[in-house]
């Protein structure tokens, strides 16, 4: 099983809504995948896919198939091959935590970013982007949040200059940051996709959704949904309960606009709950009738 783990931030910016980064991180030493066990391989079942941030390969299977995972250079083809192998497809963040990329005041650092995505720059990534295996680069988490990055947020031209690089080794791959699309600006070129993530402090989901898709389109950009299971609740800060993940979730994919459904975040003791899994099965159906769509801006 390849192993992930996940940052744990605490600070929140007074000034904005959204809350501290839900990144997946694995350290920079690459760890041998233990073996698993041997299945037949499996193809996408359609629609858009649905799962968790850090979601380990052996969870991709007949309720979650698709994750927003952190990968290394030295395992990256391997874990990539496995995942196809179970019918799934990913966001992939290449940079991993952003103390690889802060300057030592805490604040974003552009060459340090570019050097991260560098070691992969070898990578030949087409076949799991033809078929659909790879589906975006997941550049950076909570630009606008400025209490990530000592008080200074990574501007959207910024973040467009990321996704120019990112396209200037692989052309063809969709790049995505996790920010609202509110954030980012009308003439992207290099940028594709932009991240709506619910919690219950958003307000009605329904606004919510119909809100994040007017804004993704009239920036000409694709829409990741999600939830946040674990700290995005009724009352806030408390995990989702069934009903709230079955009800919520059906809202987000009551849209035929977003090109995946990836929440925070994979918890075993959370998905232990025989009403928690049922409720991601409904949401699994839901997301298999949804049009398979490109998160290409």
């Amino acid at each position: 099983m390849f192993t992930l783990a996940c940052d744990n931030p605490d600070s929140l910016d007074p000034n904005t809504n959204i809350l501290p980064d839900e990144t997946a991180v694995t350290s920079d030493t690459e760890l041998a995948p233990t073996a698993e066990p041997q299945l037949a391989s499996a193809s996408f079942a359609g629609g858009i896919p649905i799962g968790m941030n850090a979601q380990p390969v052996s969870a991709f299977g007949s309720r979650f198939n698709g994750a927003k995972i952190v990968v290394g250079p030295a395992g990256v083809m391997d874990e990539l091959s496995a995942i196809r192998s179970r019918g799934g497809r990913v966001i992939v963040s290449l940079s991993g935590s952003s103390r690889y990329f802060t300057d030592s005041q805490g604040h974003f650092d552009l060459n340090k970013w570019k050097d991260r995505v560098a070691r992969f720059k070898s990578k030949n990534f087409d076949s799991f982007i033809n078929d659909g295996t790879l589906m975006g680069h997941w550049l950076v988490d909570e630009p606008n949040d400025k209490a990530n990055w000592n008080g200074e947020r990574i501007s959207p031209s910024t973040l467009e200059e990321m996704a120019r690089y990112s396209k200037s080794l692989w052309p063809n791959l969709p790049t995505v940051v996790r920010t609202e699309p509110s954030y980012l600006s009308h003439n992207h070129r290099y940028l594709d996709a932009a991240w709506a993530q619910y919690l219950y402090r958003r307000g009605n989901v329904s606004d919510y959704i119909r809100r994040q898709v007017s804004d993704a389109q009239d920036r000409g950009l694709g829409l990741v949904v999600g939830l946040n299971v674990l700290k995005g609740g009724n009352p806030n800060g408390t995990k989702m309960t069934a009903k709230e993940v079955e009800d919520w979730g059906s809202a987000l994919l009551s849209s035929s606009y977003p090109c995946g459904f990836f929440n925070y975040q994979h918890n075993s003791d959370y998905l232990s709950s025989s009403d928690i899994r049922s409720a991601f099965d409904k949401l699994r159906r839901i997301a298999e009738n949804r049009g398979t769509k490109s998160c290409r801006g």
